[in-house]
């Protein structure tokens, strides 16, 4: 399977629409952007389940931005609309093979569960910063 270019306009609706998605934010005069681009085009003709793309931080700084992209490449996995991983620098073959895995194998259950919780403790920990300032 070959990438999906991502953009401001079909984000949402490429990665809301699947439940899989490997996003590589890359630009064309980045030198490790381009040793990981073949490793990543060859692990999507692996993985013909998933979905896998690619945002040219150059032609796309609003996604760059609202991801806080400081750094690239980063790959970022996001699985039923939650990010599960995010990294940069360019992954050798056999470690990004080990963390498709590792995603594939997550209880999503567990992580929803677990985002939940992090919201709830961040609201609480927001409201009582604020009343310890006053």
């Amino acid at each position: 399977m070959s990438t999906v270019e991502l953009t401001k306009e079909n984000f949402d609706e490429i990665v809301s629409g699947n439940d899989f998605v490997l996003i590589d934010f890359w630009a064309e005069w980045c030198g490790p952007c381009k040793q990981f681009g073949p490793v990543f085009e060859r692990s999507s003709e692996k993985h013909g389940d998933l979905l896998f793309a690619k945002v040219n931080t150059e032609k796309q700084p609003e996604l760059a931005a609202a991801f806080d992209i400081r750094s690239i490449p980063t790959l970022m996995i996001v699985r039923q609309n939650i990010a599960v991983f995010a990294q940069p620098g360019a992954l050798p073959e056999a470690a990004l093979e080990d963390v498709i895995g590792q995603a594939r194998a997550l209880d999503m259950d567990e992580v929803r569960a677990s985002v939940a919780e992090d919201q709830e403790q961040q609201a609480q920990n927001g409201g009582g910063e604020q009343a310890q300032g006053a």
